[in-house]
């Protein structure tokens, strides 16, 4: 049952882009939806969201602005982490009455920190397909302005827990890890994880970046020791979302092992400080940071030893 309505011009390049795509009925399509900037938003997803009958959204005041953008009008179900499973009977309903339905959370993918997932496990369960509509994604976006050259993988972590105690634990938990890792944080929180970060592991590389796709987006990489400084020299800086990479960490040399970047340590370690030296070094190689630091730290005391 496609929009009875005449397309406009953006639904007709969305068409014309993606219109040999199959949409069966009786299907869940699970879009993501712009994370900053509307032209996130895919033409296979605006076409997606005409051709469906009804649209499943975290929040209907997110979702709504959106469709009128897009010349849609749609019935809206509300579908968020309070009433999950109870709403995910109304999208079940239609399905079984051969209707095509959209869900879509109020940035970027569902179900990854979003509501989705037990909407998902419901249509599959009771037999209805699930389409992925992929698109944008913080969490990636994020990564591939990290520079994270050590990485093999990830592992997304999303928001810390709040409480003190409990955040301590997760943050000790994280620098026992050697991967990378994506976390989310909210503007009123952001000073707490990057103080966290400074104090759990003070000397890992992060990427911060801030209001991703949109008019104030920032991305800076620094040592976390350096972070809650950076933060506090510019109000601007604590303001919009966040998403946050703690770079995987480099293989230590073992003692005696030379990196290849000996003689530019050396030269550098005789001029700056430590730190300051490390950090111009891999400006200068490419090498990771944490490498270089832990190669630093081995040539530092074979100075002194000598």
């Amino acid at each position: 049952m496609d929009s009875p309505t005449r397309p406009t011009l953006l639904q007709q390049a969305a068409e014309a882009a993606a219109g040999t795509q199959q949409y069966p009925v009786s299907a869940l399509y699970v879009v993501a939806t712009p994370i900053g900037n509307l032209a996130d938003l895919s033409l296979r997803a605006i076409h997606v969201l005409w051709k469906v009958d009804a649209v499943a959204c975290e929040d209907t005041r997110h979702t709504s602005p959106l469709l009128r953008h897009l010349g849609l009008d749609k019935p809206l179900i509300a579908l968020h982490e309070h009433n999950e499973r109870e709403a995910s009977a109304g999208v079940l309903a239609r399905l079984a009455a051969g209707e095509r339905v959209a869900y879509v959370s109020d940035a970027g993918t569902p179900a990854v920190s979003d509501p989705g997932a037990a909407l998902v496990a419901a249509c599959q369960a009771a037999g209805y397909r699930t389409v992925p509509v992929p698109g944008a994604s913080s969490a990636l976006a994020a990564l591939c302005v990290a520079g994270d050259t050590v990485a093999r993988g990830f592992a997304f972590t999303g928001f810390l827990p709040s409480k003190g105690n409990e955040r301590l634990t997760a943050l000790k938990a994280l620098a026992a890890r050697d991967d990378a890792q994506v976390l989310f944080e909210a503007p009123h929180r952001i000073d707490a994880l990057l103080q966290g970060l400074a104090d759990v592991m003070p000397h890992r590389t992060i990427t911060i970046c801030r209001e991703l796709t949109k008019q104030f987006e920032g991305v800076s990489t620094m040592v976390a020791a350096d972070a809650p400084a950076w933060l506090a020299a510019d109000p601007n800086r604590s303001r919009g979302e966040f998403v946050v990479v703690v770079h995987a960490v480099a293989p230590e040399p073992t003692e005696g092992a030379d990196t290849g970047h000996d003689t530019v340590l050396r030269t550098l370690m005789a001029e700056l400080p430590l730190k300051q030296a490390v950090g111009l070094a891999a400006e200068l190689t490419g090498a990771p940071r944490n490498a270089l630091y832990a190669r630093a730290l081995v040539l530092k005391q074979a100075t002194s030893d000598g």
